[in-house]
Formats: C-alpha cells, sequence, structure tokens
C-alpha cells in the first residue's frame, strides 16, 4: 500500500474537512440490495446456509460494498454507508439483507455468550459495568473501545428519542498524544502485562481473562485495543489476576482524558439507514447514554455484525492469544461464546474457503491451566 492508503493519524477538524470516508448508495445500487432481498425471500435458507449465491448482488452493489470495507483499511479506519431502505425493510428482512451483505465482506465471527452471528443493538434492559456486563443491550454510555473483530458493522434501523451519539478517534492519534504527553508510558502500554475480562463470553476451554497489550504493531502496522471496563472487571471479578501498577492506572488515567477530548473525538449522528464501519485496529468508538421512546416499534434498533476480512492487517504474534490469529487475512476475532453449533462451523469453513481466507479453526491459544501457570510466575 502506498502511505495514502494505510491508516493515519487524524484529529476531528481532520474528519470534518474530508468526507471521502463517506459513501451515498445510488438508486442502482439501493436496487440491487432490493433484488437480492427479493431472491432470498423467495427461496429462504437458514442464514448460516445462505452463499452469495442466495443472495446475489449486481457489479455495482457488490462494489460498493468493497468500497467501504477498503475504506475502512485506508486513511480514515472508518466507512459510512448512507441510504439503506430500511424503511421498506421489517426486521427479518433487513436481518436477511444485512447478512447477505456480510456474504460478501468476510467471515461472520460470533459476537457474545450465545454465539450469535448478528447482535442486535438496543435496550433490553441490561446492565454495562457489571460482572458479565456488555453494552449493546443497555442505553448507558459506553466507554472508549474497539469491538473484537477486524471490522464492526453496524447498520442503523432506528434511532432514540434522545442521545445515542457515536463517537469515534483515531488510535493512532492517541498513541502520537501519549508520546507528546508521557512517552515513559508507551512502554506500559505495549507491554504484555495487561489481563482484560472476556465477560463470561470465553469458550469454556478458555480462561475467564485474557492477556492483550494495550497498543502494538507488526510489519509497519500500529494496532490498539483498549476498554478499561473490561481490565476493571478483570481486576474486580478475578483475586489471582495480577494488581495494576501504578504506573498502568496512570496509562489508563491518561487514556480516558485524551480520548473524549474535542479535539480528538468526533461525534456523528447515526441515521435511519446509516451503515458505519469500524477498522478495531485503528479507531476506537464510544456512545453516549441515550433516551429510548416508549412503543417498541419505535425504539432505537441497530444490527451488528462484526466480520473477520481477507484484506486485514498483521498484529503482533503476543495478540494471537485474544484474536486466535496474528496473520493478515486470516479469520479471526470475535468471542467463541458458549452455543457453537455445527452448522457455524460448516459455515465458517466455506465461508473462508469462498474469501480465499486461512482458517485454523478454533482452539485456545492459553488454555486455563496454562494461564493459572503464568499467573502464578507473574
Amino acid at each position: 500500500m502506498s502511505i495514502g492508503t494505510t491508516p493515519q493519524a487524524w484529529k476531528t477538524q481532520d474528519v470534518e474537512r474530508d468526507s471521502s470516508w463517506i459513501i451515498r448508495l445510488t438508486p442502482e445500487q439501493i436496487e440491487g440490495f432490493q433484488d437480492a432481498l427479493v431472491y432470498a425471500k423467495k427461496h429462504p435458507k437458514p442464514l448460516l446456509d445462505m452463499t452469495q449465491a442466495d443472495y446475489p448482488l449486481p457489479e455495482a452493489t457488490k462494489k460498493v460494498l468493497q468500497d467501504a470495507i477498503r475504506t475502512t483499511q485506508g486513511r480514515w479506519g472508518m466507512c459510512l454507508v448512507k441510504g439503506f431502505p430500511v424503511d421498506e425493510w421489517s426486521e427479518a428482512d433487513m436481518r436477511v439483507a444485512y447478512w447477505g451483505m456480510g456474504l460478501y465482506i468476510g467471515v461472520a465471527r460470533t459476537q457474545n455468550r450465545a454465539s450469535e452471528v448478528i447482535n442486535d443493538v438496543r435496550d433490553a434492559g441490561g446492565s454495562y459495568k457489571v460482572k458479565g456486563g456488555r453494552g449493546y443491550n443497555t442505553n448507558a454510555g459506553l466507554d472508549f473501545h474497539q469491538d473484537s473483530a477486524d471490522v464492526v458493522a453496524l447498520l442503523c434501523r432506528r434511532t432514540a428519542k434522545e442521545g445515542g451519539t457515536s463517537k469515534v478517534m483515531s488510535s493512532i492519534a492517541l498513541h502520537d498524544r501519549v508520546a507528546e504527553l508521557r512517552p515513559d508510558l508507551l512502554p506500559v502500554l505495549e507491554s504484555n502485562n495487561w489481563f482484560h475480562s472476556f465477560q463470561n463470553a470465553q469458550d469454556s476451554t478458555q480462561p475467564p481473562y485474557y492477556r492483550c497489550p494495550l497498543m502494538g504493531g507488526s510489519g509497519g502496522y500500529f494496532c490498539a485495543r483498549t476498554n478499561r471496563k473490561n481490565t476493571i472487571a478483570a481486576q474486580r471479578d478475578f483475586p489471582d489476576v495480577p494488581r495494576l501498577t501504578a504506573q498502568q492506572v496512570e496509562a489508563l488515567d491518561l487514556l480516558d482524558i485524551i480520548m473524549p477530548s474535542e479535539e480528538y473525538c468526533y461525534t456523528m449522528e447515526l441515521e435511519r439507514g446509516d451503515m458505519q464501519l469500524l477498522n478495531s485496529f485503528v479507531t476506537l468508538h464510544s456512545r453516549t447514554p441515550f433516551e429510548d421512546y416508549e412503543l417498541p416499534d419505535e425504539k432505537r434498533h441497530l444490527m451488528r455484525l462484526w466480520l473477520s476480512i481477507p484484506g486485514s492487517q498483521p498484529l503482533p504474534p503476543q495478540w494471537a492469544e485474544y484474536w486466535g490469529d496474528s496473520r493478515a487475512g486470516a479469520v479471526r476475532g470475535g468471542v467463541r461464546g458458549s452455543a457453537i453449533t455445527e452448522d457455524f462451523l460448516r459455515y465458517e469453513k466455506r465461508q473462508a474457503e469462498v474469501m480465499d481466507m486461512p482458517c485454523r479453526g478454533f482452539k485456545p491459544v492459553v488454555t486455563q491451566e496454562e494461564m493459572i501457570n503464568i499467573v502464578s510466575g507473574v
């Protein structure tokens, strides 16, 4: 890649001056999605049995998805696609259409304890900062974080009565700012002595927490992963996890100062029919709390896909403990959960072959017994 097509640091004013990361669907492209949905509904299949042939997109419509995913791997690390005809789709229609789109992008990853491949992002009465808490089923404001896939895609079906504003920032810019203010903390952020809770979403063969640096790089590519909630959850819920050092706390506190600042944090209001796609290694995102409408059919609702993509970057070797594979373009990421089915395993293998992506299949990089030995020796 040339320097112009690799992820770079950006600040809020940079994004406001350049709209190249925004794509507006044309009538022809919209018609392609509509026609594919009509076909899929006439020949219904379970989602995990579907192939591209079951959601046939014309070239112009396929291209917009390819352009969108390419944009997430470029300058801004994000893309916003506007104009999906969600008002013409029922919830079931949108699920089929969205899944069909994913078949052209990459390999979907499971996202929670129930091993679901599409998550409904809406307030289901969940709690956020508790043991096992996740943000997607609450109306809470969220800590800045990255999701557990090469690309996270959110398709907006309905907006909230008030709030729910999306916040995005460049983790490369975050690194650069830390280097300016506290260069002594960079080795701390890049160390592998950070422990994070799986929030009960791990496979039964994995320990309930994992190690991953907050920043790093491989092959000239920067990567970051931070979610203070899950780091603190590991401290709170697992006495055997090594306690955070004073420098680690300083590092977390500094990130919390920089990330929400107006200079670095770009806010966007997702509208009905918007699809937001984020590169999880070079952006962080958050959300403000929201107030919902009273009627169920009017409440805020987005659908989320976690996607492993063919054009993904390499990761540092120690990141494989969480991601499963550090190779560029490999099937990786997601949280295994406790309900993986044979249907999913067949889908994963088939889709990896379609996308020409190496797929090792799941095996814990660190087992429960190995983690016991690790923490006892730290």
